[in-house]
């Protein structure tokens, strides 16, 4: 009798394989060995792999391909938080992979800033690249100016996480980084990295390295630095102006305890004329076409009276340029997307508003030879148009850029070309004319007086007291005869 793990053994027997036919079991001989494979193919199929791995790296490169806008940003946008869908684009951007402008600038975009031919207008904004790691990535997508920064003296880690949010039904951000910065020191390193080997600035080769473009470093300071302290300035001055065609002087971030308050008159007229002189120290040593220019950038949330004071501070102290505007404090009623109660500065759609309303209001107040750059906003050609109409020399992209991706900046240059040229202008032409409508005026001189008019006039001055004295003489004379009179016939 089987035991019982035998029949439970036997319960579980496999059913025997069913046999076709015509099955016939592995070869064992060299006759019935595999055929080679075909080469023709093989190549084929290679060929197609690699002409389609071509075509894509073309597509992928071109930054005009719907796929960076539709896809790739979108994805990065619901696959991480704001701030590590940032710090993604910024090292794809840094590591060469990056897609390119591919396309010349329209003519019609050209314009001079400084005495410097620009390609175009369309500029980056500081934010964005914070610590110079993609600097030429960034060029390499058509803008015309790259802004980094802002940039601190000593390291620092910027505020809490989270600090950045987005606000999609918005077109809009908000942010609280609070100078997040590698500090001066890191920051060179990458700029000077930039420098080819035995390089040597000419008047024709800008800080950015190439022509028709500029390189901003945007100067920030340190949150342990005395809020009215000027010293953080006056370093990132001395350490960048070898690096840098414009430094700019950010006195307008919400996100830093006491800094706007640097925006007051007297703080700022001291803070000017501290960072000219010491720009004017570190020129010393740089070739005349190498000495940078210096840019304050202010906030949108000012009254019709900081304005004033802040554009009698630029014009006493003869700095280049103003920025308008960072980021806004407001929180407009028309926000409707559920990040619109978090803390921090709000950048985008929302912000143009503000930004073109102190720009309108500070143009009227600033010498013609004093341009203003626009940043706020700024979406579409029509957006930088009319940047221009209220007497805006340049224009910078942020959250524009951060939500449309890496082809932004062509499509805004296309859009923009477009529109002048069925005006039939040039962004020069409209600028050009903006700026002389509005610009401040300033009063005309006293006329100067001739030595022969001084003499004239004193004549005249002198014959009228002679006349003076002599009527009053004659006066006081008949008011005595009469007087002599009255006594005699009194006597009488």
């Amino acid at each position: 009798m089987a035991s019982p793990g035998l029949r439970l053994a036997r319960s579980f027997r496999l059913p025997q394989p069913l046999r076709s036919a015509t099955f016939r079991g592995p070869a064992r001989n060299a006759s019935t060995t595999a055929r080679p494979a075909n080469p023709v193919k093989t190549g084929l199929y290679a060929t197609v792999l690699l002409v389609s791995t071509g075509l894509f790296a073309v597509y992928y490169f071109d930054s005009r391909s719907a796929i960076h806008r539709y896809v790739f940003t979108p994805l990065l946008r619901h696959l991480f938080d704001a701030e590590t869908g940032h710090k993604i684009a910024v090292k794809v951007l840094r590591s060469g992979l990056a897609p390119k402008d591919t396309q010349p600038d329209d003519e019609v975009l050209k314009y001079e800033l400084w005495g410097r031919q620009l390609s175009n207008p369309l500029g980056l904004a500081a934010g964005f690249d914070k610590h110079a790691e993609a600097v030429d990535g960034l060029f390499d997508l058509g803008f015309s100016w790259v802004e980094i920064g802002s940039v601190t003296p000593k390291p620092q880690p910027g505020n809490p996480l989270p600090r950045v949010f987005h606000l999609p039904a918005d077109h809009a951000l908000i942010n609280r980084y609070g100078f997040p910065s590698d500090g001066h020191t890191m920051v060179l390193n990458r700029l000077q990295d930039r420098i080819p080997p035995f390089h040597e600035y000419d008047g024709d080769v800008p800080a950015s390295l190439r022509p028709g473009s500029l390189l901003a470093v945007n100067l920030g300071k340190n949150k342990s630095s005395p809020p009215d302290s000027i010293k953080d300035f006056v370093s990132g001055v001395h350490a960048f102006a070898p690096y840098a065609d414009v430094l700019v002087v950010n006195v307008s971030s919400p996100n830093t305890p006491g800094l706007r308050g640097m925006q007051s008159r007297t703080l700022l007229q001291e803070l000017l004329t501290g960072v000219t002189q010491a720009r004017d120290e570190a020129a010393a040593s740089l070739a005349p076409t190498r000495k940078p220019k210096v840019l304050l950038k202010i906030a949108p949330d000012l009254t019709a009276d900081e304005v004033g004071d802040i554009a009698a501070a630029v014009r006493a102290s003869g700095i280049d340029g103003v920025i308008v505007s960072n980021t806004t404090v407001q929180r407009p009623a028309s926000l409707h997307d559920a990040n619109r109660t978090e803390a921090g500065g709000l950048s985008g759609a929302p912000l143009k508003p503000y930004t073109l309303a102190t720009l309108r209001a500070l143009r009227p107040l600033l010498p013609a030879s004093t341009p203003i750059i626009g940043c706020g906003g700024i979406a579409s050609g029509a957006d930088a148009l009319e940047y221009a109409r209220a007497g805006a020399a340049a224009v910078q992209l942020y959250t524009g850029f951060g939500y449309d991706g890496v082809g932004a900046p062509r499509r805004i240059k296309d859009e923009l070309a477009a529109l002048l040229r069925a005006e039939g202008t040039t962004w020069a032409e409209v600028v050009k004319g903006a700026v002389a409508e509005k610009a401040w005026k300033a009063p005309p001189p006293p006329k100067p007086v001739l030595p022969e008019e001084v003499t004239v006039k004193q004549l005249v001055a002198e014959a009228e007291e002679l006349k003076r004295l002599l009527d009053e003489y004659a006066g006081r004379g008949r008011e005595k005869a009469r007087s002599e009179e009255v006594a005699v016939a009194s006597v009488v």
